[in-house]
């Protein structure tokens, strides 16, 4: 049940005095690195200062913009003679941010990723099929790694060539996979076009979703079809990537690992800490990373921490799947709007099938929204009526739901685009 159980269930009081230990740790280790030695001498801030952990207030938090200014070395707090890899940002929204590691980081990191793996019910014993991209983005090789440090047979078959992925899948017996949210279900439609029943073709149990915000429906779609539990997954490049927070069997959030994090949760317009339970930004500090510690750093996701304690008797607590990200907030005729939203009705729906596409245009000074959504094809044969019945009832829920009225077009199913990437759910065509 437990890869590390005297960790996974420390006391409160045991996880805080490490906690500090390791924050104390981590401040030195900053200190060496250009950006935090002249913001702490800046601030007047020591080591020293540093007694109980409310003393990590007393940092200015850090964001994606100084990661920008610091490219490339500005926040290596080691010698570059005990960095062995980086990690790097697509740079699709700026300049791209860079993470180091240090061998014994990567060792935490591979760690942390097995006993996500092990929480969720993967085993020694298990086929693990890895469909990320590897190379510069972090979450293929994460998992790849804490696979391989769980004992699991690895198959790294990377992202595409979905009916390849379907015969790997057959012909290795393959019992878990990692797969990006949206991708799974556009490979529905290919185990469909090749007549490959996942539920019974396969030895398929586990699947582990991640790297884009998903909703609930969109996981019990994937675990209908492929008759797996899938486990919701939080990680960040800034933070090493995948791993960092994880489901339980319980499927009841995600638990993050606090001896390797501090967390908090802020009002992402004041910066005021809010309490367990209510919803905002995500701010991060890493406790177990010496090439490149990142203290008090916006991460921009959105969720909350779950009050209470979880059934699986894990003391670290959980946070809820994430939200959006508050950069990805549209907003739209005075109205804050995020994506997940707006997938959530979708959802929902009967007859509405696996993708859509958000578009938002400008004309005469007016906001407008066109969703594209897939349905089934059975609404584009006979009767157009009733295509004509579902197309308002999407209306009609949607503005229930995000108070405005979008124009909803219905297409026939693998009609939009797809990627083997993150899902690309919103194009906006405003010009300021």
């Amino acid at each position: 049940m437990f890869w590390e159980k005297d960790i996974e269930t420390i006391s409160r009081d045991q996880l805080e005095a490490l906690q500090l230990k390791r924050l104390q740790e981590t401040v030195e280790t900053a200190a060496n690195s250009p950006f935090y030695g002249r913001l702490f001498q800046e601030k007047g801030i020591t080591p020293h200062d540093f007694k109980g952990l409310d003393d990590l207030r007393k940092i200015p938090m850090t964001t994606k913009e100084d990661l920008r200014e610091g490219w490339p070395y500005g926040f290596l707090a080691v010698s570059r003679d005990e960095i062995v890899r980086m990690h790097s940002s697509s740079g699709t929204t700026g300049r791209a941010t860079v993470i180091f590691h240090t061998q014994s980081d990567l060792d935490s990191w591979t760690n942390q990723l097995a006993r996500c793996m092990y929480m969720a019910g993967m085993r020694k014993s298990d086929v693990f099929q890895n469909m990320m991209t590897y190379a510069l983005f972090t979450g293929g090789l994460g998992f790849h790694y804490g696979a391989e440090r769980l004992g699991a047979l690895v198959i790294p078959s990377g992202p595409g060539n979905s009916k390849r992925q379907i015969q790997l899948i057959q012909d290795f017996d393959t019992t878990a996979i990692h797969v990006i949210p949206s991708y799974a279900l556009h490979l529905t439609h290919v185990f469909e076009e090749v007549g490959v029943d996942p539920r019974k073709d396969t030895r398929l149990k586990i699947a582990f979703v991640g790297a884009e915000p998903h909703s609930e429906q969109v996981r019990e779609r994937i675990e209908d079809f492929y008759g797996v539990r899938a486990f919701n997954s939080y990680g960040l490049s800034e933070m090493s990537g995948p791993g960092v927070s994880f489901e339980c069997t319980c499927q009841n959030g995600m638990h993050i690992w606090e001896d390797a994090y501090i967390i908090e949760i802020v009002n992402p317009d004041t910066m005021e800490a809010l309490p367990d339970g209510e919803t905002g930004e995500l701010i991060m500090t890493t406790l177990c990373r010496r090439g490149m510690p990142l203290l008090r750093y916006r991460t921009k996701d959105l969720t909350r921490i779950i009050p209470g304690d979880c059934p699986c008797g894990r003391t670290h607590r959980r946070i809820e799947r994430i939200k959006g990200r508050s950069d990805d907030m549209m907003i739209l005729k005075g109205v804050n709007i995020f994506p997940i939203q707006i997938e959530k009705k979708l959802m929902e729906i009967p007859g509405v099938g696996r993708n859509f596409q958000i578009i938002l245009e400008r004309k005469d000074f007016n906001d407008d929204m066109i969703l594209k959504v897939e349905v089934e094809r059975e609404y584009f044969t006979g009767d157009l009526k009733k295509l004509e019945s579902l197309r308002k009832t999407i209306v009609n829920e949607l503005k229930s739901d995000i108070l405005i009225t979008p124009r909803v077009d219905l297409v026939e199913p693998n009609s939009l685009p797809t990627t083997e990437g993150k899902a690309k759910r919103v194009i906006d065509n405003r010009k300021d």
